[in-house]
């Protein structure tokens, strides 16, 4: 028998429906010839430090760096039970060989690996490698099973990526946090990545406005343009200037626009950010959702290509999505399927594709997301397919006061893909207006406008535009042609990034828009700029995929960041006093110290007040409130500390097993334990 062994329970059960005959057992399904289990994610992973040390477990900066050699791994806490299952189904006698079918991915091939090696199975291992859920992918999987050989650097990449981000996570986290008494969470992308937000931040909020002019010339409705003039006085100047014009040069060029390509991982979840306000994992949450569905292909990839084997079955998809989808408009070209063929930019996984499921679906049984993001695959298909947009610009020029004044003006020839997209639409030049202009001809007399502009700042990043930064590895809107393939993180584990900088409180978002904290700005002001550099972080991305595809070497990388770690530590030893003030937290205060009149604050176990001298202290788990059930509440505190007493319903009776409602009177002698007693108000 073979084992298979999937990343998911659901996709564990769309292979048993391919299989067959399936029983269902405790954490397994099986038949005559398959077992199939499942990981619930990772089961495995890398092991706390306290593990290596037991005085790991408390920060010290004197413990750093720590750089464990080997590497350790345990079973996740509360996943036990199903590793139990798997590790014992791997020694079935029954068991002859193993099946990988964990998600076709880095991250998909590591669960698996961690697994098998931490059972120290030895049983030999193929590979199911699928691009999509459907019947036909699966039994064809199933026909021409991989060695497991052929996928040893894509674990090797994804190790290197796990034991390289526990690393500097540990290290960094711990080093600067203990220098400056605040958990400052700091990760090999996350910081990066945070870094670029703060700086876009800055920039906005150091941005001063500058004005800036242009006169125009109107002749019947058609607007001439001069260049951008820094001094007013200038454009005054050429304004009154400006009597007469002649017409210099008139160009006419035929220009096409090529459709967009296809959907990759993240130009999906930008284009879902910008049109329904979906963030990064809630598009890759409803991806991997309709992948599972079968409804399309594998959602986790960085290609917007096909590959030549796929041309045929991808032109047969276009008329389904006519038949089946609500599209707005059908076709009436033949989609050209030929421009999205690139074998070399395939790599993994092609482009998201709609697979043939969708002649089966009921799209209201989708939720609006769910049907939101399957329309815009589809709807991309066929743009992605339609013809190329042509359009005529006219280029006009006149020359007035010995400066050009251009017009430029277009004429759409074939509206081509545009046809099926409401946000494309070219504003960048008007259309014709009608009037016919000829090569020096001369205006005796022209209209003339001074115009006053101001330079705008950058924007806020959105999950857009900060997916867009990410994968160029910078800040800046330009394209950086130089770090093409060689951004932060993959299209993967961005949207994880991005959660993650919101759960530490680094960022948080306003409408679309991602602001840094308070918090998240000191973090980047203390670490040094290594920890910030996208363009270092871009190119460790970079070595990963080197070692994915067999070209760089994965002890020389990891040499590499333990050295990083080592300098880290080494060069971070003293606290920066200047920035010392900027992780002091200011406490809430609760209330008055009625001994001394100093303010009383909340800390893990009590309400007490600041000034050292003084014993005032209210403990939550004072015994007079644990024997009635209750415990101190903060609310309780700060009502006591204003009027003395508070009231408390249900308070719990050891002498009647009863509960009663009571005021709670703060009863302080001045002695080492505050005291309290009941007053119970008579009923009329």
């Amino acid at each position: 028998m073979k084992l298979i062994i999937t990343e998911k329970p659901s996709v564990a059960q769309t292979i048993a429906e391919v299989l067959g005959n399936m029983a269902r057992q405790k954490g397994y399904l099986e038949n005559d010839e398959y077992i199939i289990t499942w990981c619930i994610g990772h089961l495995v992973a890398l092991a706390p430090t306290e593990v290596y040390e037991e005085r790991y477990k408390k920060w010290k900066s004197d413990d750093l760096p720590i750089i464990p050699s080997p590497f350790q791994y345990q079973v996740i806490n509360r996943k036990e039970a199903q590793y139990q299952i798997v590790s014992e189904l791997m020694f079935n006698d029954k068991v002859t060989s193993i099946i990988c079918a964990t998600d076709a991915g880095r991250e998909g091939e590591l669960i698996f690996r961690l697994v098998y090696k931490q059972a120290k199975c030895q049983k030999p291992v193929e590979r199911l490698w699928i691009s999509s859920m459907e019947q036909k992918s699966i039994e064809a999987g199933l026909a021409n099973l991989q060695r497991s050989e052929n996928y040893d650097d894509l674990y090797h990449a994804a190790l290197c990526r796990a034991q390289a981000d526990w690393l500097v996570g540990i290290n960094a986290t711990r080093l600067f946090s203990t220098l400056y008494s605040s958990v400052l969470n700091i990760g090999r992308v996350q910081t990066p990545t945070l870094a670029m937000i703060v700086e876009r931040e800055q920039a906005i909020n150091s941005f001063q406005s500058e004005p800036y002019y242009t006169v125009s010339i109107n002749i019947q409705d058609n607007q001439f343009i001069s260049e951008k003039l820094a001094k007013k006085i200038k454009a005054e100047d050429l304004q009154k200037m400006c009597t007469n014009a002649e017409v210099t040069s008139i160009t006419v060029d035929k220009k096409t626009s090529n459709p967009p390509k296809l959907y990759d991982l993240t130009t999906l979840q930008r284009e879902a950010n910008r049109k329904f306000g979906a963030t990064a994992k809630q598009t890759l949450d409803i991806a991997q959702v309709l992948y599972e569905k079968k409804l399309i292909t594998y959602p986790r990839t960085d290609s917007q290509f096909i590959t030549q084997d796929m041309e045929q079955t991808t032109y047969n998809l276009i008329p389904l999505i006519i038949d089946n989808l609500p599209v707005e408009k059908g076709i009436n070209h033949i989609p050209d399927v030929s421009r999205l063929v690139n074998d070399k930019k395939v790599m993994d996984h092609h482009a998201i594709l709609i697979t043939k499921e969708i002649e089966q679906l009921d799209i209201k049984t989708l939720t609006n997301l769910e049907q939101n993001i399957l329309m815009l695959i589809a709807t991309r298909m066929m743009i992605a397919t339609a013809p190329t947009h042509l359009f005529e610009e006219q280029v006009i020029t006149l020359q007035c006061a010995h400066q050009a004044f251009t017009l430029k003006q277009k004429q759409i020839l074939e509206n081509g893909w545009k046809e099926f997209s409401d946000g494309n639409k070219d504003d960048e030049t008007d259309s014709m207006k009608g009037y016919s202009f000829k090569e020096s001809q001369v205006f005796e007399t022209v209209e003339t406008k001074l115009n006053e502009h101001f330079s705008s700042p950058p924007k806020s990043f959105t999950e857009d535009t900060l997916l867009s930064a990410m994968e160029r590895a910078s800040s800046d809107d330009e394209q950086d042609n130089e770090i093409d393939h060689k951004g932060l993180g993959t299209p993967a584990t961005r949207a994880g990034i991005i959660e993650r900088l919101v759960m530490s409180d680094l960022v948080e978002r306003k409408g679309k828009q991602m602001i840094p904290t308070q918090k998240g700005i000191n973090l980047i002001n203390v670490v040094p700029d290594i920890l910030k550099s996208a363009r270092l972080t871009a190119e460790w991305e970079h070595n990963l995929t080197e070692i994915e595809i067999g070209k760089s070497n994965a002890d020389a990388f990891m040499i590499a960041i333990k050295t990083l770690v080592e300098q880290l530590v080494a060069n971070n030893k003293q606290v920066n006093p200047d920035l010392l003030e900027l992780f002091k937290e200011e406490k809430e205060v609760i209330g008055t110290c009625p001994r001394c009149q100093s303010k009383v604050h909340e800390f893990q176990k009590g309400f007490g007040c600041e000034n050292k001298k003084c014993s005032f202290v209210m403990w939550k788990n004072s015994k007079f409130f644990t024997s009635k059930k209750k415990e101190l509440t903060k609310k309780t505190a700060m009502t006591l500390l204003e009027k003395g007493q508070c009231k408390v319903t249900n308070l719990y009776s050891e002498k009647t097993g009863k509960t009663y409602d009571a005021n709670i009177i703060l009863d302080d002698t001045g002695a080492k334990y505050v005291n309290f007693k009941l007053a119970f108000t008579t009923k009329k």
